[in-house]
């Protein structure tokens, strides 16, 4: 066990982790000649299209130093503050990690975040400098602000570059010899933590575990603990750039197992596997559930796709532990179910990946976080749904979630950031200077206010140079509307959002343009309005398409005229009582985007 070390990488997104992985794979020829590519462990061609890491990797290098061998255990880990749990659950099975900051952009939000969730679970850190080949790169600057940070000599932070493979070689020596190995007795209970599953047409599910004590063999009579199912380890192995069968993989190491699980709900991330023979005392500590911020309806675009759906998130689930769902109806879309994400981004990508992996074209609604609502009989009830919200006369109040956000960004952009919170109805909490000219704003905002477009506008009025990090903070008071938007007076369900009073006019007048554009004409006028309650707040007129039946009429009696228009006045009258409304799915997609 002593020749083993298990570490993660940790930095923020763009920092170069996903390069530096390929230099320290290339290095340890644990890849060579045509596997090697860019980005060798971001498998996915989403991760490959957008550049950033989603889900983590874990794979082994054997390396050589002074004359020994050692096993290398690296869990890859993405940068996006919506993946955090990721990085959770690489860092519960890792004992140290290279925190990799660029020396172009300096330390960044995210930097800080993962750097805290390391240190509580007392991870070695071994802080790497990367493009250090970058004509902007500043790296005694950059190297000053990480010593502050940490707290550590000069002499301690590496210089590497991930594109050139400067630096590489003393890294790997300081996994060597900085990080602890990992402890635990190979001849005790067996105890396993699950750390992801994949899942696999032909295999069934492939759980990822680290051996925390005994010894895990071929054929053994496994146990999972928390959901107390039993199974025959078929196959066991390690991790290499593909998977290698092993009789069996003991304390300290890391390695994967397939046992014939079809069903999804059986395999927990963060559970502990045992053998039924002679089971451990204790299950594992494991990683904090996460709870999901943003709340959006999934919807088949063709009703009978419903099971299919449920099958393709189950399968979706078991990739990415924190997306949670249950089924749900709406009058607009049909059967769906409503789905729980860590963010913006977070949706998007499981939208793509629905898409991509398992064919399923989907609508989503607007989307919402989670709300407590206080009734008057003093019933506290948790809303994620617009139509959930009981009766206004019922309602007490409303309470919102509130996040504690940290800012950084150069000091040039501060006027246009605050505006921006501001109108956000943030409250700023702290403002300090990190280093030169850097400041880190502290804020309190409303979770409510910053799922739509936030991220967007603050990249955007900063060039890109602002970083952003959350946390959840508490729940408060707050005065909310539900608004509705009615097509000829029927409300869709599907459009209908929670906002707060002070926004709504604004948000109902941008719907009801929006829609104007998007909803085509009918042979009927379209009312489109925007309504709290039964107060129409705002409205919107689509014309009918009309057809000249005068035209035949040159000359005459206005009479004949006047007799043929009101004949269709009265087609028109009847058309619109029979007709309905299409909303096209790409409106309620659009909808989405009104700031843009």
């Amino acid at each position: 066990m002593k020749h083993i070390r298990n570490f993660c990488i940790i930095a923020h997104i763009d920092h170069g982790k996903s390069t530096l992985a390929d230099r320290l794979l290339e290095c340890t020829k644990t890849v060579t000649g045509k596997d090697m590519e860019a980005q060798v462990l971001d498998d996915m061609d989403l991760e490959k299209e957008r550049g950033i890491t989603i889900k983590s990797h874990a794979i082994q290098m054997d390396y050589t130093y002074k004359g020994e061998k050692y096993v290398l255990n690296l869990i890859d880990t993405p940068g996006h503050v919506d993946f955090s749990y990721e990085v959770s659950r690489s860092i519960a099975a890792c004992e140290g990690a290279l925190l990799v900051v660029d020396a172009s952009q300096g330390v960044q939000a995210q930097t800080i975040s993962n750097l805290y969730m390391a240190l509580e679970h007392n991870l070695t850190i071994i802080p790497v400098l990367n493009k250090i080949d970058l004509p902007g790169a500043m790296p005694d600057e950059v190297e000053d602000e990480v010593c502050e940070l940490l707290g550590c000599e000069h002499s301690e932070v590496l210089r590497a570059s991930g594109k050139t493979g400067d630096g590489v070689p003393a890294v790997l020596d300081a996994i060597v010899e900085r990080i602890s190995p990992p402890v635990g007795d190979p001849e005790a209970p067996l105890q396993c933590l699950i750390f992801d599953s994949v899942f696999n047409p032909f295999r069934g599910i492939i759980a990822y575990f680290k051996v925390i004590n005994g010894t895990i063999r071929t054929n053994d009579f496994v146990k999972f603990v928390a959901t107390g199912e039993e199974y025959n380890a078929d196959e066991i192995g390690i991790l290499k750039l593909n998977m290698e069968p092993k009789s069996a993989v003991s304390a300290g190491n890391v390695g994967y197992i397939i046992s014939g699980i079809k069903t999804a709900t059986e395999v927990k991330v963060g559970d502990t596997i045992t053998h039924v023979k002679a089971p451990c005392k204790t299950a594992i500590e494991g990683f904090e559930e996460v709870k999901p911020m943003v709340f959006a309806g999934v919807y088949p675009i063709v009703t009978e796709e419903f099971e299919n759906l449920r099958a393709s998130i189950e399968k979706l689930q078991l990739n990415d532990a924190s997306l949670t769902f249950v089924p749900e109806s709406s009058l607009a879309l049909g059967f769906g179910f409503r789905c729980g994400f860590l963010g913006m981004l977070h949706m998007e990508i499981i939208q793509e990946r629905l898409d991509r992996e398992f064919n399923m074209e989907v609508i989503t609604t607007v989307p919402n976080v989670s709300y407590d609502v206080y009734t008057t009989k003093g019933e506290k009830l948790e809303v994620h749904n617009p139509s959930g919200l009981p009766e206004a006369s019922l309602i007490d109040h409303i309470e919102e979630p509130y996040i504690r956000a940290s800012i950084i960004t150069s000091s040039e952009f501060i006027g246009p950031i605050m505006k921006l919170c501001l109108g956000k109805r943030g409250e700023l909490v702290n403002q300090t200077y990190v280093a030169g000219n850097r400041v880190e704003l502290l804020y309190n905002l409303p979770l409510g206010e910053i799922v739509f477009d936030f991220y967007d506008r603050l990249k955007s009025i900063s060039k890109g140079y602002a970083s952003f990090d959350y946390h959840p903070l508490e729940m408060r008071p707050a005065k909310l509307v539900k608004l509705d938007v009615m097509l000829n007076g029927d409300p869709v369900d599907a459009l209908s959002s929670l906002t707060h009073a002070d926004n709504a006019y604004g948000l109902g007048k941008r719907m009801c343009e929006k829609l104007k554009t998007l909803i085509p004409r009918q042979q009927f006028d379209i009312a489109i309005q925007a309504a709290i309650g039964a107060k129409v707040i705002a409205r919107e007129t689509i014309k009918a398409v009309r057809k000249d039946v005068t035209a035949k009429c040159y000359g005459g009696d206005i009479s004949r005229k006047r007799k043929l228009l009101e004949k269709q006045k009265e087609g028109k009258k009847r058309m619109k009582q029979i007709g309905s409304v299409s909303v096209p799915q790409k409106a309620f997609l659009e909808v989405l985007k009104l700031d843009e």
